[in-house]
């Protein structure tokens, strides 16, 4: 019987490839090589190479929503005897964008694969957000604090007037710490979308559930050289959270670096309840029992520093306790991705959006950006899972434990990490 395409294919990881043999008319499975170019949002050209043909390419005139299920019906009018059965997954994977994405409480989608854009230069922002583009990142992160909106609204307004939508993105930012009080809201979310240069940003932030006194044009209070801290009402900030929705100045709100108790606070007495938890997350640092809280109340987690930040770990930690090796250099993830025939940067990745979460890696280099976002056509077996599984160091793992930015903050009472390890 000839294979048939399943009515809800939607999932080029999950796409099998059969071809008929000239000989005995029979069809046998093949394992072809993707490749997908995006020359835009409306035109996606995917090359494939079998055992027994040379390299084939169909061009597909489609706008990004329009999934790959479409495919197989097109390819079947090429020459030659050639189906694709696709396997449906609740991931749902789109022209212009072939990643995976994550339904939100709020009825959004946020992809799994995004940029991080802290601590990439200035000077190398317009180029890093437009490769990115290219390359099908749709999920861009920033923030007040890292001081690129406005370089990245630049980059942005050039996608856009080459055509880009502004639907098609996924653009999250964060409130800052010194505007962590309730009349701070709608100002600091203002002076984002104006650097922006956008009406709405798709994910809003509050950055940290810790507080700091507010300075003069918008940066924080110092005395001595040292911040100022304050106290931060979590009800009264969600409050005005959830005006902005309402005004449709933002689509979904949530939280970052907010521990369990600080977090359902806010969720029991929320009327728009947090969507997303961004928080660092990687090999050394799986917060397994944070996951399973986030999945119980439907709030999608995103990780940043996914794969381990080894630079700011090295400037942090050297010589102390937290001092780890890079995770992309550790035996068992080389062992691991020459098995995938992988990058040990996409075993990192992939095994960190298989468990559930986006990831938001940085990288102004291109080829890394593609190297980041390849990871949707394989899947790690359960024994490979188990074992990044076992790397996990709790709280001696984290990096981004904020003391060496701000002296004393381990103290302040609104500190949502434990001080040392579990």
């Amino acid at each position: 019987m000839q294979p048939g395409v399943g009515k809800n294919a939607g999932s080029l990881a999950q796409c099998r490839m059969y071809e008929q043999s000239e000989l005995s008319g029979s069809w046998e499975k093949t394992e072809p090589h993707w490749n997908v170019y995006h020359r835009s949002d409306s035109e996606t050209i995917l090359t494939f190479r079998l055992k027994h043909r040379q390299e084939h390419q169909t061009t597909k005139q489609a706008h990004s929503s329009v999934s790959f299920h479409s495919i197989p019906d097109y390819i079947k009018k090429m020459k030659g005897n050639l189906i694709i059965i696709c396997v449906s997954l609740a991931a749902n994977f789109q022209y212009g964008n072939a990643v995976e994405k994550f339904k939100l409480s709020s009825g959004h989608e946020i992809p799994a694969v995004g940029l991080g854009t802290s601590w990439i230069k200035l000077t190398e922002m317009d180029e890093a957000i437009a490769n990115a583009l290219e390359l099908g990142y749709r999920h861009i992160d920033t923030a007040f604090q890292y001081l690129n909106e406005a370089a990245i609204g630049a980059a942005l307004k050039k996608w856009f007037q080459k055509g880009g939508k502004r639907e098609d993105l996924f653009i999250t930012s964060k409130l800052p710490t010194h505007g962590n009080r309730a009349e701070s809201v709608e100002k600091y979310l203002k002076q984002s979308l104006k650097d922006l240069d956008l009406d709405y940003v798709d994910m809003y932030l509050i950055h940290k559930p810790f507080g700091f006194k507010e300075g003069e044009n918008m940066t924080e209070a110092k005395e001595n050289g040292k911040i100022i801290f304050e106290n931060v009402d979590h009800l009264a900030v969600w409050k005005k959270m959830e005006e902005q929705v309402t005004a449709g100045r933002v689509k979904s709100i949530g939280l970052s670096n907010f521990n369990q108790t600080q977090i359902l606070n806010i969720y029991n007495n929320a009327e728009i309840k947090p969507s997303n938890l961004q928080v660092e997350w990687h090999a050394f640092l799986q917060q397994r029992e944070l996951l399973e809280f986030c999945k119980k109340y439907n709030i999608v987690m995103t990780a940043y520093s996914p794969l381990g930040s080894p630079v700011w770990r090295g400037k942090f930690h050297n010589g102390t306790d937290k001092s780890l090796p890079r995770l992309t250099d550790l035996p068992e993830i080389k062992e691991i991705a020459k098995k995938y025939n992988k990058t040990a940067a996409q075993i990192l990745l992939r095994h960190t959006v298989q468990a559930g979460l986006a990831v938001i890696p940085k990288s102004s280099n291109k080829d890394r950006q593609r190297e980041n976002i390849e990871i949707f056509d394989f899947s790690l077996s359960g024994e490979d899972v188990e074992k990044i599984n076992g790397l996990n160091k709790g709280e001696m793992g984290r990096v981004f434990d904020f003391v060496y930015y701000y002296e004393g903050i381990d103290k302040n009472p609104q500190y949502p990490f434990a001080t040392r390890a579990v």
